[in-house]
């Protein structure tokens, strides 16, 4: 029954039905195909939503909003261009160590393809390079924002998995996250080399440098105050939420760049986005009493304990199967729906939960810019303005660097779990 019930997920989702109200298809007819009661619905959406842990979500949702509209996003690719903009294809590199600094501001792919992309994406094409190009370039470097803290995809698998340390979990992202951009970069690199991409002929001085990291220091400081809070042990990561929009309120009305039209409309976007986001949590939290009663993860835990005898094979056969699931879904209802699953095979094989958990989110952060799917390349395309198919070629390259690390951090640990474990003893 478990099987027709995936069956009959993928297909409504497969017609173009929104991700939510498949979930939510599914569930209703899991209740009514299991016997449940239709009293039991309402009530797991509003405890799966009665989280203390998720009022992280719109509070940085709302910090990124308000320092972007600040004209944060082109004082970032200016201090980016005067650390790289020299070297050969520097505006591919510009685009994606932007995307780094970025990330530790809005922690998310499309506010990264959104803020930053169109800005990157021209200032590219003038310089000489193919518009897909850039294009690919800018969906690719996206994807680390759900990786380098802070980062709502963390938050949503340390609330799921219930005995995991959201404070860990955004330490044990900035070491995959900075190996990803770095593996994005060879491959800029190359890819420069191989179709003689332009480089700016003059290093920036240091007084260039100096004046531009200056002007990009609010946005540099916010997730050192975020980090150090949490490490520190000053404030949890919900509280370092509200410091944060403190911090980007008070930087924004210092540069009188928030007027009241626009922090509404920060709030607007903040909450659209919240909306989107805790439906499909409440939904998939329903949807949670199916996999319960139907007894998925203890068959699994079962069937993976009679043919896979080693932890490296296990974390294999997740990978693959991620990979397949991130192709079709979006990382947040792929997580509400495989941790309750995974979680507790992983934990029978004596794997580290945090390990797992970053694994895990970087598995499927991939499946944004992997084709059929691939969310952040629908988004890229509109920005970029160029077609979907054309778009598919060209990120080719930079998955297939993402999958290479995606096999270094799950095989080596200590790149997840060094730095949380050596900075975080709680």
């Amino acid at each position: 029954m478990a099987f027709g019930l995936l069956i009959l997920f993928l297909v409504v989702t497969v017609i173009g039905v929104p991700i939510g109200f498949a979930i939510g298809f599914t569930t209703f007819v899991s209740f009514l195909a299991l016997g449940g009661d239709m009293m039991i619905i309402p009530q797991k959406l509003f405890t799966g939503v009665d989280n203390f842990t998720f009022l992280c979500i719109p509070l940085y949702i709302l910090a990124a909003e308000i320092m972007s509209s600040g004209g944060i996003t082109e004082s970032i690719v200016h201090f980016c261009d005067s650390l790289v903009g020299h070297v050969r294809g520097g505006l591919a590199h510009v685009n994606v160590l932007g995307s780094m600094f970025f990330a530790g501001i809005s922690g998310s792919a499309t506010a990264d393809v959104s803020g930053l992309g169109a800005i990157e994406i021209d200032i590219m094409t003038r310089a000489g390079y193919k518009r897909e190009y850039s294009s690919a370039v800018t969906a690719a470097s996206a994807i680390i924002g759900p990786i380098i803290p802070p980062s709502s995809v963390m938050i949503i698998y340390a609330a799921t998995a219930g005995n995991v340390s959201v404070g860990k979990m955004f330490l044990g992202g900035l070491v995959p996250g900075v190996l990803l951009g770095l593996g994005e970069m060879i491959v800029c690199y190359y890819m420069a080399i191989k179709h003689n991409h332009p480089k700016r002929e003059r290093r920036s001085t240091l007084k260039e440098i100096a004046v531009a990291t200056f002007q990009t220091l609010p946005s540099l400081v916010l997730p050192l105050i975020i980090m150090g809070g949490i490490v520190s042990g000053i404030f949890t990561a919900t509280e370092a939420g509200a410091v944060a929009v403190v911090y980007a309120f008070i930087v924004a009305y210092c540069k009188k760049t928030l007027s009241k039209k626009m922090f509404y409309k920060c709030c607007v976007g903040t909450a659209k986005t919240t909306a989107s986001v805790m439906f499909i949590i409440a939904i998939a939290s329903a949807m949670g009493w199916a996999i319960t009663a139907l007894q998925v993860a203890q068959k699994l835990v079962a069937f993976c304990m009679a043919f896979i005898h080693s932890p490296w094979v296990f974390l294999l056969f997740v990978n693959i199967l991620l990979l397949f699931i991130g192709c079709l879904l979006d990382t947040s209802p792929a997580l509400l729906l495989m941790v309750p699953i995974l979680l507790p095979v992983a934990q029978a094989y004596g794997i580290d939960s945090l390990h797992f958990g970053i694994m895990m989110c970087f598995n499927l952060t991939v499946g944004l810019i992997t084709p059929p799917v691939g969310m952040t390349l629908f988004v890229t395309s509109n920005v970029g303005k160029v077609r979907l198919t054309t778009l598919y070629r060209e990120i080719l390259p930079f998955a297939a660097i993402a999958i290479v690390v995606l096999f270094l951090i799950t095989y080596f640990p200590i790149f997840t779990t060094g730095l949380p474990n050596a900075l975080m003893k709680y």
